[in-house]
């Protein structure tokens, strides 16, 4: 066995702070050694956290390190082409965060880089890992439910933790572009990537159109070849904290599996306490604090995972083919908002920088 696969993280915000956790989570596959971040105090802090020796404010000083095999990059949406084309250029193999980019021309200039510098490509979608929704695939995969005709997944919260998200220009859409690709890639998995046949979304903005001309709430139907139905519901418009849930309806059974419940300590607190959950507003009153959080996600089994792809002892399970799917659906579903009517896939689009622009071609215009 060759040594733990190193890794440097590109970001140092939320998801930076996840994937370094992930990796000290599990040791034996990889271990981190370089972070980059342009605001070095917040790199440094994150260096610090988790005991990463390597800090740059230049992510193309990072791939310069001859000892980095493996990148991984929790950067804003607008920066993931070319930062991964950077990393495919220094021959280092790639894990993306969702969204894979901005539009399907950048999609497959990441694939053609990638392919082209013999290095992997690998599409960060933890729902593929978390451990209750891989028990309803394999349940489903036993018979249990029988044919499976319909598919939920519903992630709602009241906003991002970050400013960037809200500014369609770096984000390139609303929450659909933000939460709409995790239902996309899981009904697609869930039904073992059978063919997508259409695509029909209602979107709108309810309650922050004074940050962002992005949507924030989002209806997804999805129409696959093999019969079934996917449906996506997405909202940043839901007050109380996070809602992560999947439904699976078959003509023998269901299931239903709540992300946070299962895993949270109903609680009665007066005076608030330190964190509960992710997006969680406030600790006063009823509160659902959870335990092993990033294990509950799946975060570390899909960063192990990844760390294992790259010595070749597993091919990978989500991969850039996966997230230009997924961007290929975002494109399609916006079209539909526009239009009120299914868009079929394939689906080739007119270029657009953003696919929120196939919804509000004026998006970000004022804000």
């Amino acid at each position: 066995m060759r040594s733990r696969v190193k890794v440097g993280i590109i970001g140092s915000r939320f998801q930076g702070d996840v994937h370094a956790a992930s990796f000290a989570m599990t040791p034996d596959a990889a271990e981190v050694v370089a972070v980059a971040s342009p605001t070095k105090a917040r790199a440094e802090a994150l260096a610090a956290r988790y005991g990463i020796p390597r800090v740059f404010t230049d992510y193309r000083r990072m791939l310069a390190e001859d000892d980095i095999e493996l990148v991984t990059i929790a950067a804003p949406n607008h920066l993931h082409c070319q930062m991964t084309i950077d990393a495919a250029e220094a021959g280092k193999h790639v894990v993306c965060e969702k969204p894979l980019c901005m539009n399907l021309e950048e999609a497959d200039r990441m694939l053609a880089a990638t392919a082209r510098k013999g290095v992997l490509l690998m599409y960060a979608e933890e729902l593929f890992f978390t451990p209750k929704y891989v028990k309803a695939k394999e349940m489903a995969a036993e018979g249990a439910f029988g044919k499976v005709y319909l598919v939920k997944q519903c992630e709602k919260h009241f906003g991002p933790h970050a400013p960037w998200f809200w500014d369609v220009s770096r984000s390139g859409g609303g929450v659909f572009m933000d939460m709409g690709c995790h239902g996309i890639a899981f009904c697609s998995w869930f039904f073992d990537r059978a063919p997508i046949k259409s695509v029909y979304c209602h979107m709108a903005t309810h309650v922050h159109a004074d940050k962002t001309d992005g949507e924030d709430d989002s209806l997804c139907i999805l129409e696959f070849a093999n019969g079934g139905v996917g449906l996506v519901e997405n909202s940043w418009a839901r007050r109380g904290g996070m809602e992560d849930r999947i439904e699976i309806y078959g003509e023998g059974g269901v299931s239903y599996a709540d992300l946070h419940m299962g895993n949270a300590l109903p609680t009665y607190s007066e005076y608030g306490y330190g964190y509960a959950v992710e997006k969680a507003p406030t600790t006063k009153g009823w509160t659902y604090p959870v335990f092993e959080e990033l294990w509950n996600y799946g975060f570390p089994q899909e960063m192990r995972h990844f760390a294992r792809c790259v010595r070749g002892l597993e091919q990978p399970r989500a991969t850039g083919e996966d997230g230009r799917l997924v961007m290929e659906v975002l494109c399609a579903g916006y079209r539909s908002a526009a239009t009120g009517a299914k868009v079929a896939l394939p689906f080739k689009p007119p270029a657009v920088a953003r696919p929120i622009d196939l919804w509000k071609p004026s998006a970000g215009a004022k804000h």
